[in-house]
């Protein structure tokens, strides 16, 4: 389901994990949804140094639009940290926007009351005559 991919270096299994670890704290709860999860982590400027490190995560939802984020620092754990909880709250407001409306019947839905008449009893509105 995760797909990881260093660019300019080697994933180490380390990284790997603690990847893996940080998307399924975001995501576990939406895991029928999602088809696809895509990370690319890596150093734009490769051995110059700088605050360089990046991390891209493309998450592929079922009926809904693909949520990406992309993090640079100069730590690339930071970056790592800040992009899954930023990819958990676009995948959270994506499927929001895509679920359909609750089935009244199944789940108790109540009409809305009128706050005019449980307030004021029929025939006496007071100062509105």
């Amino acid at each position: 389901m995760v797909d990881i991919h260093g660019q300019g270096f080697t994933v180490t299994p380390a990284l790997s994990e603690y990847v893996r670890r940080r998307l399924g704290f975001v995501l576990t709860r939406r895991n029928e949804r999602i088809q696809r999860v895509t990370v690319r982590v890596g150093d734009e400027n490769g051995p110059r140094g700088g605050i360089d490190k990046y991390c891209r995560i493309r998450v592929h939802l079922v009926a809904a639009p693909v949520a990406i984020v992309k993090e640079v620092g100069g730590n690339l754990y930071a970056a790592i940290d800040r992009a899954a909880d930023r990819v958990g709250q676009a995948v959270r407001k994506h499927l929001d926007r895509t679920l359909p409306l609750r089935d009244a019947k199944r789940h108790g839905a109540r009409p809305a009351r009128n706050h005019y008449r449980s307030r004021h009893p029929a025939g006496d509105h007071g100062d509105l005559a």
